[in-house]
């Protein structure tokens, strides 16, 4: 019985990936590929971040997009990544930038993510994961909210604004859409 609810709890803390009892990594859907600066600052820029705002970053991976929207624009954030190596980093890239009052940083799966109390949500994952989320956002999220994804769209739902942000001799793709009024 102890070790069956020693797994129940992995699971639920891990959002369903807590791999096997030899503490084995989640399997991630994305490898972690930092956010050039240039394109974190056009995201939240984009989304008109201020200090009324609660950025939710999804995929979260060192931090920087919250610990940005916190520094530069005085937003509360939260991250959330299921590596714990990069929720560890995060963390540390928090307190050295000195916001760790303004953001937070949890280990979850983000499809499990509570995101209601978000009014912008970053995404830098794939075209797959973009397009699953969907649904989650549009359901989840008020009226008004802000979506931002670095590089990947989300289908058929036209974006607001779509943004070119040049970053070392190349382009990044950067758009956002908000939240409709439900009917």
């Amino acid at each position: 019985m102890g070790l069956w609810l020693v797994l129940a709890v992995a699971s639920a803390v891990f959002g369903g990936c807590a791999g096997s009892a030899t503490n084995s990594p989640p399997a991630l859907d994305v490898i972690f590929v930092a956010t050039e600066l240039e394109v974190v600052r056009a995201m939240l820029e984009a989304a008109k971040v201020g200090p009324g705002d609660v950025v939710y970053d999804l995929g979260c991976g060192d931090g920087r997009i919250v610990i940005t929207a916190a520094q530069r624009y005085g937003a509360r954030g939260v991250g959330v990544d299921l590596d714990p190596e990069r929720v560890r980093e995060a963390r540390a890239n928090a307190a050295r930038a000195g916001v760790t009052d303004r953001v937070t940083f949890v280990q979850q799966d983000l499809f499990a993510t509570d995101v209601s109390a978000a009014t912008v949500v970053a995404l830098y994952l794939s075209p797959d994961l973009n397009l699953r989320l969907r649904p989650k956002l549009q359901r989840d999220l008020r009226p008004g909210s802000r979506v931002v994804s670095h590089q990947f769209d989300m289908g058929d739902w036209p974006p607001e604004r779509t943004l070119d942000v040049p970053v070392a001799g190349t382009s990044r793709r950067v758009f956002l859409w908000r939240i409709p009024a439900r009917p």
